[in-house]
């Protein structure tokens, strides 16, 4: 990943962790890179749930929701459990989906394959 790829997405992680503790998440960890298994945006807690909260924006024609792929969910999954399981937690969590189209936010929780 280059610099300028890096840089943007850090602007909008920003934006989404902004988001999230205006609504009450507690941000536990970002960019949390899980062994062979892939990386989390945003692990962040809310009303006794972890939420692995993968981030994406875009301002192209087409919707940066089609860039939460099953591929991509289940990579995040696999990550969750392994967070879940290195750190001895067992809790309630979801996987979510923020996404970022021209400056607006839209959290969707517990996405699904």
């Amino acid at each position: 990943m280059d610099n300028t790829t890096r840089s943007i997405g850090d602007f909008n992680e920003d934006i989404a962790t902004r988001y999230l503790e205006e609504h009450g998440f507690k941000i536990i960890e970002r960019n949390y890179y899980a062994k062979k298994l892939g990386e989390i945006d945003i692990i962040a807690h809310q009303k006794g749930v972890l939420h692995f909260i993968e981030v994406k924006s875009g301002d192209t024609s087409y919707d940066p929701i089609y860039n939460v792929t099953p591929g991509k969910i289940k990579k995040v999954i696999n990550s969750a459990h392994y967070f879940m399981k290195e750190r001895k937690l067992n809790l309630p969590f979801c996987i979510d989906a923020l996404i970022i189209r021209k400056g607006e936010v839209e959290l969707i929780e517990n996405i699904t394959l």
